[in-house]
């Protein structure tokens, strides 16, 4: 079986749009497959212990300020120069996940969070505006009013939830998140959008 990377993910997540890009480049690249797997950020860090960066380092003499001079390197580096944080950051992503969630089990989750990626992270559109999250998801060929509908069923709800619990059981606490690995297989776990280089060695070893 080909190699595979699988990209915890969760749409209120910066570093979930900056991986996106440089990510798919390298799978493209190494003809490997490429899974989505969503999860709810929120609920991952309840069951962690975690928080976001911006919290949990808040009393770190220049820690938070290092992190965004690397968070510009990396946007330099791989050309991300339409990015822009979400008026709305940080904004409240579980409609979106299980929008996703239901697009994934049609095997279309990884072209259902590249229709909205560019929408929320460059285009900062209104995270709180049902029609234009269908419109967009419309424009890329979804049936929005299915999508909304199965989002706010119990199955999706769930399996939002059992995917959140798996991802943490394997090992993940933040995003992003990869999985390197063949299909059916746990998988060797990469942290942080700078593990890229880790992720093409894994893929590379086959």
């Amino acid at each position: 079986m080909p190699n595979r990377v699988e990209l915890v993910f969760d749409f209120v997540s910066p570093n979930a749009y900056l991986i996106w890009w440089p990510l798919r480049d390298l799978v493209r690249r190494h003809a490997a497959e490429f899974d989505v797997l969503p999860v709810f950020l929120g609920g991952m860090h309840k069951l962690t212990g975690n928080a976001p960066p911006m919290i949990r380092d808040a009393q770190i003499t220049g820690k938070n300020a290092y992190a965004a001079l690397e968070m510009q390197r990396f946007i330099a580096r791989h050309d991300l120069t339409r990015f822009t944080l979400h008026p709305q950051f940080p904004f409240n992503s579980i409609t979106l996940q299980r929008m996703l969630y239901a697009a994934d089990q049609d095997g279309r989750g990884v072209q259902f969070a590249e229709a909205l990626l560019p929408a929320i992270w460059e285009q900062g559109i209104d995270i709180g505006d049902p029609q234009a999250i269908a419109d967009i998801a419309a424009k890329a060929g979804f049936d929005p009013d299915d999508l909304a509908k199965r989002a706010a069923s119990d199955p999706v709800k769930q399996g939002l939830v059992a995917n959140t619990d798996d991802a943490v059981a394997r090992g993940a606490f933040g995003i992003p998140t990869m999985f390197v690995g063949p299909r059916g297989g746990a998988g060797e776990m990469f942290f942080g959008k700078e593990r890229l280089d880790q992720v093409e060695e894994a893929l590379l070893r086959g």
